[in-house]
């Protein structure tokens, strides 16, 4: 598939063009070393000025910009939530930390952040009454029923780098982020 970000683009246009990836393209962008992702006064360079600016060589370009075009290139299912491998493997590893083995994954969001909403993980020991249960990599996924239609589809997965760690979501029905790919709207 052809390259669909490079080095010319804007970060901004970048979260504008691919909002439902807002989340783990900023992440690839800070653990590159763009560390000023999110802070709006940056928005505006391109990729390549921001990383030049950071002292960094074409090779780490090209290497980013391979990185960033791999994850749009991941496919989405509609029809569930996805949890990665790696996702779940850490979504474990805290169960077991917390004494929670076995308890489930509550996936939804809430108003915030400039572009209306927010996504939030929690522990969830059982559904309740009224939501949907899904099940990824053998964890049931618990999503409250008036969430279901704008965050089907979604992808969860766990980034560990040296600028941050932590859960990531790609989901394909969110149509504008904001600057730092944290909030999102529809």
């Amino acid at each position: 598939m052809g390259q669909k970000i490079n080095r010319e683009m804007t970060i901004e246009e970048i979260f504008k063009r691919f909002p439902s990836k807002s989340q783990v393209l900023a992440q690839e962008m800070t653990n590159a070393g763009l560390h000023c992702v999110g802070c709006s006064a940056s928005t505006w360079e391109t990729v390549e000025a921001g990383m030049y600016s950071h002292g960094m060589t074409d090779e780490q370009i090209e290497d980013l910009l391979g990185k960033l075009n791999k994850l749009l290139d991941e496919k989405e299912d509609p029809n569930t939530i996805t949890m990665t491998e790696r996702a779940a493997k850490k979504f474990n590893a805290i169960l077991e930390e917390e004494g929670k083995a076995g308890w489930g994954l509550r996936f939804g969001e809430r108003a915030a952040g400039c572009s209306g909403f927010e996504y939030f993980l929690d522990y969830s020991e059982k559904a309740k009454p009224g939501d949907l249960v899904l099940e990824s990599q053998g964890i049931q996924i618990h999503l409250h029923h008036k969430s279901v239609e704008r965050l089907m589809g979604s992808v969860i997965d766990y980034v560990d780098g040296l600028h941050g760690a932590g859960f990531k979501i790609s989901n394909p029905n969110v149509k504008a982020s904001c600057g730092c790919g944290t909030s999102h709207g529809y």
